[in-house]
């Protein structure tokens, strides 16, 4: 490319040959994602992918976007920025499974002041390590380098996640009803979500990230806080083909008492039993530094539950145990039972 033609944008603060490296960089990554949908290469204006709805009456199309958080913020202090691209996959595609959509493909939006081609490069094989992780084509995405607004070193991610699901299968909850298991699958920490309160912690106690976290042997905080957040595609879409899920949450933002009512109709509540399910230190360790109780953890993290779905009790058992084939803890948590008054919460977290 010309240098004259370049000149000033560059001294606009906007590298164009920056870019064009990194997309030379990622293009076997991307490739790496792809799925028998993909027909198209990534720097187009667009990306193409044809679904295979040969097996659908009615296919709809299901789509979510998210982004990491403030979780960033840790990547940025401790220089590691090869999982929160897990992250932001993550968000969208569990979304969208709740409705028992499978991913088809996923677009990402990477927005930073100076563009250092290392870190998008190490962030975007994140981003790839999802969709693999979500069985989805990363079908494109956009890098955008933005001098003041963003501060050194510092970026955004945002990302959007497109599924299908044949009408017959669309999961909705409007079939749940008094009697039903409560399942729930097991975090792999706090996710991407609580992490503002999370900073205000550390910055109190004046925590030095890489120093060794508390009943995690072997981890630092850097380590605990900042793994991915878990995606729960494969045992999923294994279930959804011959056991009766009735309703699914992804436990985020809100936690509990925020999540489980999305899928639930307006007659029942979810009783949860505190205590059936492993709580990782991570959450033990906020309560007390934070000096938080039970309920206020479970309104603002997962507590060690990632996802959870409602099924007949009589199945529950049975998906337990095809859960843990994919070496992801699951238990059951509780029961659906009649909703005391109109106005109740609807989750009741008995502790």
């Amino acid at each position: 490319m010309s240098t004259d033609r370049t000149k000033a944008y560059t001294d606009a603060g906007v590298n164009i040959a920056a870019g064009n490296a990194l997309v030379d960089r990622i293009k076997a990554i991307v490739k790496g994602t792809q799925t028998r949908g993909v027909i198209s290469d990534i720097g187009g204006f667009g990306g193409l992918f044809r679904p295979d709805i040969g097996n659908m009456s009615e296919p709809f199309l299901v789509a979510s976007t998210d982004g990491v958080g403030t979780k960033l913020k840790l990547a940025f202090i401790t220089n590691k920025h090869d999982t929160v691209g897990i992250d932001l996959v993550a968000m969208s595609a569990n979304d969208i499974l709740v409705q028992g959509a499978l991913p088809l493909f996923f677009l990402d939006y990477f927005a930073t002041g100076k563009l250092n081609v290392e870190t998008a490069e190490t962030v975007i094989k994140g981003v790839a390590e999802g969709c693999r992780l979500a069985e989805c084509a990363l079908l494109g995405g956009e890098t955008a380098e933005m001098p003041d607004m963003y501060a050194d070193g510092e970026y955004d991610l945002a990302g959007f996640c497109v599924g299908i699901v044949d009408n017959a299968r669309l999961i909705d909850g409007s079939s749940i009803r008094v009697g039903d298991a409560v399942i729930g699958i097991a975090s792999s920490g706090l996710h991407s979500n609580g992490y503002s309160l999370v900073r205000k912690i550390l910055t109190q106690r004046g925590i030095d990230l890489a120093s060794a976290f508390p009943g995690e042997s072997g981890k630092s905080f850097a380590d605990v806080l900042l793994a991915p957040t878990r995606i729960y595609v494969e045992p999923i879409r294994h279930l959804l083909r011959d056991m009766e899920i009735k309703g699914m949450a992804h436990i985020t933002g809100g936690g509990f008492f925020d999540n489980i009512p999305r899928t639930l109709p307006e007659r029942v509540e979810a009783h949860i039993r505190f205590g059936s399910w492993e709580i990782p230190p991570v959450f033990t360790w906020l309560k007390e530094e934070g000096n938080l109780s039970w309920p206020e953890l479970f309104q603002i993290f997962n507590c060690g539950i990632g996802y959870v779905l409602v099924l007949p009790a009589e199945e529950a058992e049975e998906a337990i145990s095809r859960i843990r084939v994919f070496k992801m803890p699951a238990w059951q948590i509780g029961e659906i039972t009649k909703r005391s008054s109109a106005d109740s919460e609807q989750v009741v977290l008995d502790i």
